[in-house]
């Protein structure tokens, strides 16, 4: 995978955005950050339900959505894509945007297909960089009875421009109440980070 090097530019002008959060506010910040990418096709929805009205129609290139919404939550949202959505939209690169990142919340966007997860307050520099990971990502996609969504078997494939490096353990899946404090990025990256295995 080539890294992203100062000077290196990526054009999202014609790049449809599919932004999701039931706070308003929080919608306009994450307008205001993909706008200011030059992104200039934006499409918002306040629920999950909105969201799929929207991939329905079709036309969506970039998914960002908020973990924690209420009724139907960003995770379902993910969930839905990789395995309800129409054939043609399953393959949607998806951001899951959060601001309580427990491990196990992490891992679980991972293991529902999220691309990766994004810690708030939502930085610029780490959505950009995702992005650009995401114009050069060749993982595979996996369809199986256990998993939808981008191969995790795959690990080290580089960091992205200004990431130092990846943990080598992945993150472990622990199904519990938040007990510990929410990660940071730096943190939370790892568990995005698919793993390598011999099949």
């Amino acid at each position: 995978m080539k890294r992203m090097r100062e000077g290196d530019r990526l054009n999202l002008e014609g790049i449809r955005f599919l932004l999701v959060d039931d706070n308003a506010h929080a919608l306009k910040i994450m307008e205001q950050v993909v706008s200011g990418f030059g992104v200039r096709n934006i499409v918002k929805a306040d629920s999950a339900g909105a969201a799929k009205e929207a991939i329905n129609r079709g036309g969506i290139d970039v998914v960002l959505t908020d973990a924690q919404m209420p009724g139907e939550t960003g995770y379902e949202l993910t969930e839905w894509i990789r395995l309800e959505a129409p054939e043609s939209e399953r393959y949607l690169p998806v951001v899951i945007i959060t601001g309580h990142t427990p491990e196990s919340d992490v891992t679980k966007g991972r293991d529902l297909g999220a691309n990766f997860t994004i810690a708030k307050p939502l930085v610029p520099r780490v959505l950009l960089q995702r992005l650009f990971w995401l114009s050069h990502e060749d993982r595979q996609f996996i369809q199986s009875d256990a998993y939808t969504g981008p191969d995790r078997r795959f690990k080290r494939l580089g960091a992205p421009y200004g990431i130092d490096g990846r943990r080598s353990g992945d993150l472990k899946a622990a199904v519990r109440e938040a007990s510990e404090p929410n990660p940071d990025q730096d943190q939370i990256n790892p568990a995005m980070k698919p793993e390598k295995v011999v099949l």
